[in-house]
């Protein structure tokens, strides 16, 4: 699949309207990338990505990068310290299994409408809003 077919089908206003929403109940980050390039490990990518965003700069490392790359018809999330070290391997591979599972029938931005959320409600859990949190990050769908 192309990344612009997979653009086209994304309802952007909504994903970014429900990162707002899932960042307001936390001090965490979330952020979506869309790769245009053809990606064989999304994992290295998503991680380079990750600090070319600038995420490793939260105060709390407690940011999180949903990354697709549709070309190569791969994902990867990636969770800063603070949050992996709270939630483990396991939560990431929960909500890949559910974002697989929707991306596999083409409802993309159920798929990352759901990844938002599942990742919102947790860093929710262990990273309640401070007094004086501010958003960090821009809450748009960045790309290459």
């Amino acid at each position: 699949m192309e990344t612009d077919e997979f653009l086209a089908k994304l309802d952007e206003p909504k994903i970014v309207a429900e990162i707002a929403l899932a960042e307001k109940t936390t001090s965490g980050e979330i952020r979506v990338f869309v790769s245009c390039q053809e990606v064989e490990d999304p994992v290295a990518r998503a991680a380079a990505r990750f600090e070319k965003l600038g995420m490793t700069q939260t105060a709390l490392r407690n940011g999180v990068l949903l990354y697709f790359a549709p070309r190569s018809k791969k994902f990867a999330i990636v969770g800063d310290v603070g949050i992996h070290e709270k939630c483990g391997s396991g939560f990431w591979e929960e909500v890949s299994a559910e974002i697989r599972e929707r991306l596999r029938t083409e409802k993309f931005t159920d798929a990352i409408l759901h990844g938002v959320r599942k990742v919102g409600a947790r860093l929710a859990r262990h990273f309640p809003p401070e007094a004086g949190d501010r958003d960090e990050l821009p809450n748009d769908i960045a790309r290459d």
